[in-house]
């Protein structure tokens, strides 16, 4: 069965399998040089210990049960997390309390919920954007409280991709400069950034499109540059805040294709919406409520952003975006 990508002139797709082996994502290839160059796709789950230098530190611990059995140490885990914001001198604004929640490898989850349900809170402590004020993260077995803060940084370069409402691309620079920008942080050549981010555009459909800058590019477009960007690196987690957030419904299938097609090739993501249609693509879905989790449940039957986009291509007897509609010459 082929690996379903997304390509050129289709924004939902399936690659054949000679396409495979130039636009196929894989968290596990990652540049000489990287930390977790060489590694298979579960090398930074397995439990025990990880040695560094003559130091010990403990991993994630194998959890079963819940909405997800799985075996293998969560890409994800967090034990009692709280995050209280102090306003002036005396006041105290809990917004996380006691939060505890695995994600595994290859998983689908929506965070949902309100505004001020804490999902965004939650974002920023996995994303390691931020520390919380109590409690427990290991992120891809490493226990984030131990590290310094360049120590987070790296891993933020290194295991995280992410992705948000606003697309944040450089409006003087190519799609090509804004997705490789930052492997240069990470260390790559110059030519290996640009072979890798013309990769991932080809992966995300704008193979064409590789010089254009964000103003000649369409909303949908931008965001697909966004994800990519997000790839660059190789992160193991992509972590997506309202993505479709500044996109209309029928670009937003797009987007949420994009995301299922990178799901489906084993990519682990986390999306925060308030949206239950969005979340509608997610395999599990979890909600907040006031800073705690009131629902984490499996999605049986997920929406298929592929189905829909045919369905509104046919519907409207349209060509997908991206394709040139070329009539036949009378003969």
């Amino acid at each position: 069965m082929d690996v379903p990508v997304v390509q050129e002139h289709s924004p939902i797709g399936s690659a054949s399998k000679q396409d495979e082996e130039i636009v196929q994502y894989s968290p596990a290839k990652t540049p000489p040089g990287h930390p977790r160059h060489g590694l298979g796709k579960t090398a930074l789950v397995k439990v025990g210990q990880e040695k560094k230098g003559n130091h010990t530190n403990n991993v994630a611990p194998v959890i079963t049960g819940g909405v997800n059995s799985h075996k293998l140490a969560p890409v994800i885990a967090v034990r009692d997390l709280t995050k209280t914001y102090i306003l002036g001198r005396k006041t105290q604004v809990p917004a996380l309390r006691g939060v505890s929640l695995e994600v595994y490898p290859g998983e689908f989850v929506a965070i949902m919920g309100p505004s001020g349900s804490g999902k965004s809170t939650f974002m920023n402590l996995i994303g390691c954007l931020d520390r919380p004020t109590q409690g427990e993260y290991w992120l891809a077995g490493r226990l984030v409280s131990r590290l310094s803060n360049d120590e987070l940084a790296s891993m933020r370069n290194q295991l995280i991709g992410f992705v948000f409402q606003g697309f944040n691309l450089l409006g003087r620079a190519t799609a090509i400069k804004n997705v490789a920008l930052p492997a240069v942080y990470a260390g790559l050549s110059r030519r290996e950034r640009e072979q890798r981010a013309r990769k991932l555009l080809q992966l995300v459909g704008l193979g064409g499109r590789v010089d254009h800058k964000p103003s000649e590019l369409s909303g949908g477009q931008q965001q697909r540059v966004a994800i990519a960007r997000s790839l660059i690196n190789g992160p193991s987690l992509l972590l997506a805040d309202e993505p479709t957030g500044n996109l209309d419904s029928r670009t937003s299938i797009e987007i949420m294709g994009v995301l299922q097609a990178l799901n489906e090739q084993g990519l682990t993501i986390v999306l925060v919406t308030h949206d239950s249609n969005v979340a509608a693509y997610a395999k599990r879905q979890v909600a907040f409520l006031d800073g705690r989790i009131v629902r984490d449940e499996a999605v049986l039957a997920p929406r298929s952003a592929q189905a829909e986009w045919e369905a509104l291509v046919n519907k409207d007897a349209i060509p997908a975006a991206g394709t040139t509609v070329v009539k036949e010459e009378s003969k």
